[in-house]
């Protein structure tokens, strides 16, 4: 293959114990539209195998472009034999097919002369995984690029979300040098996305069907279909959302749909911050950086201490749920204020209500002051007293127990807690009696919470919580890119994404 020759943006990673199983997914990845696979032949049981499975692949399949690797167990691989053995197989594998081959810094260095052979014949990419966190990668670097490679892959663990900037700005300052960088694991997302922007030659990506075999690693259908991770571009506007957990969220799907629908050129991530990471999230949101992002669970009111400035509502709510950077500098705002008044007002007339808002929280305390302000009666009830009578006062509303609850009746009520949210979606905090007529669901994933099922039975109206986050989605675009929002195709996004969640297609290796 050409030196010149430029590998596909994305590859996938296939590593299984069975070779049948191996060629039944990287069939399918092909069926896909997928065009580069990485064989992991340590993974089989017997490694010659793979070659074998190569070589049929390859003659069946010849646009495909094969990335042959054989990792062994001293590197968190599964291939038991020397050094010697391991660039045995790999040669193999070239002469079967594979155009590029993968060895760890480890094995290179100690047969530098094996290698460049094997190089003469395919790709080279010379690779060195970390997986106790992310050390300095700039020494690293000059460590493997003392022997000639193709490409030098350069994988960490995240555990913090400035990892990800660590790693990411290897390739602002190594701009001649063939990268491929990534930090594993789920708070490392954002480099598996935005390494080809930042300069990699390719990511890495799960099969469809299967899982990956990297922490961390999302499927090639999520890649393109949602990030179009192969098509962002350096000039992209990077956003995203802040929670933990993030793996939940749909909002990645949702915003990425919008900037889609508009032709914008951004990209919108999920980012999983820690409650004392804060702090180090602002690091990698300013030099990343980032353009905006959302705030959820549990950061909404943590949040306000590390913004330049506060809208006068967001502030006397105590919470932000979004948060945009005009010229360098952080200004919070509250949608979901929108997210909650614009569907209940189809309803009911807030000034002539009375609502039970359940919860004490960010998105409790969103609600508390809007429907107070809109002129509603207002009580509120949770489980921590204390926080209850303290955002009461603070609103203007009522404090009331569970117990007092159980004797009132109001005209709606909101749920803004996380009881009953996916996985633990068995649970209701209402688990007996609903004491509203309108039941408005805060919780979106799943789509259909026990709460809306019990209140649907019982013949009263429900807002589920996906028309709520829709709202406050919404506006959060609109501040971001002054566009109107699609909302059609934000709500198509969004229900496509919770229902995706309720069919599982991962299957067992």
């Amino acid at each position: 293959m050409s030196r010149k020759t430029s590998l596909p943006k994305i590859c996938i990673a296939l590593g299984f114990s069975e070779v049948d199983t191996l060629w039944k997914h990287a069939r399918r990845e092909v069926e896909s539209g997928e065009t580069f696979l990485e064989f992991r032949i340590d993974y089989l049981s017997n490694p010659l195998d793979g070659v074998h499975a190569i070589e049929r692949f390859t003659r069946q399949f010849p646009e495909c472009t094969l990335l042959a690797t054989c990792r062994r167990h001293q590197n968190h691989g599964r291939f038991n034999g020397s050094v010697d053995e391991q660039i045995r197989l790999l040669d193999l594998a070239i002469d079967a097919g594979a155009r590029a081959f993968d060895i760890e810094i480890e094995s290179a260095e100690a047969a530098p002369a094996a290698v460049e052979r094997l190089r003469s014949k395919a790709w080279a990419i010379l690779s060195f995984h970390h997986w106790g966190g992310t050390p300095a990668v700039e020494p690293i670097l000059r460590r493997m690029t003392r022997i000639p490679a193709d490409g030098y892959k350069v994988v960490t663990t995240a555990r913090k979300p400035s990892d990800n900037l660590r790693v990411l700005s290897l390739a602002r300052t190594n701009p001649r040098t063939p990268l491929v960088m990534l930090a594993m694991g789920e708070p490392g997302l954002a480099t598996r996305v935005l390494s080809p922007a930042f300069g990699a030659i390719y990511t890495y990506a799960a099969p469809n069907a299967a899982e990956g075999t990297a922490p961390g690693q999302i499927s090639a259908r999520v890649l393109r279909n949602i990030y179009h991770a192969d098509k962002v571009t350096k000039a992209a506007k990077i956003y995203g959302v802040i929670a933990d957990p993030v793996r939940h969220s749909i909002s990645p799907a949702v915003h990425n749909r919008a900037f889609h629908s508009r032709r914008i050129d951004a990209v919108y991530l999920p980012f999983l911050v820690h409650a004392a990471q804060l702090k180090d999230f602002f690091i990698l949101g300013a030099k990343l950086p980032l353009s905006g992002f959302s705030v959820t669970i549990p950061h909404k009111q943590k949040i306000l201490r590390y913004l330049d400035g506060i809208d006068p509502l967001a502030r006397r709510i105590g919470a932000v749920n979004t948060v945009t950077r005009r010229a360098g500098k952080w200004r919070g705002s509250n949608t979901d204020v929108e997210g909650v008044l614009t569907p209940l007002r189809k309803l009911i007339t807030p000034a002539k209500s009375s609502v039970l808002v359940a919860g004490n929280g960010g998105a409790a305390r969103g609600a508390a002051f809007a429907l107070v302000e809109a002129g509603a009666k207002v009580s509120i009830v949770g489980r921590n007293p204390d926080r209850v009578r303290a955002l009461a006062k603070a609103c203007g509303a009522t404090a009331v127990t569970r117990e007092q609850v159980d004797s009132l009746y109001y005209d709606a009520l909101i749920h803004a807690t996380p009881v009953g949210m996916h996985p633990n979606v068995d649970d209701s905090f209402f688990p007996d009696r609903i004491p509203a007529d309108i039941v408005f669901d805060m919780v979106y994933n799943p789509l259909e919470t026990r709460l809306i099922r019990q209140a649907a039975a019982s013949g009263k109206k429900v807002i589920p919580g996906h028309e709520m986050f829709i709202e406050q989605a919404v506006r959060q675009f609109e501040l971001w890119t002054n566009e109107t929002a699609p909302r059609a195709a934000m709500e198509k996004a969004a229900l496509e994404a919770l229902q995706a969640r309720a069919e599982p297609i991962i299957e067992a290796k």
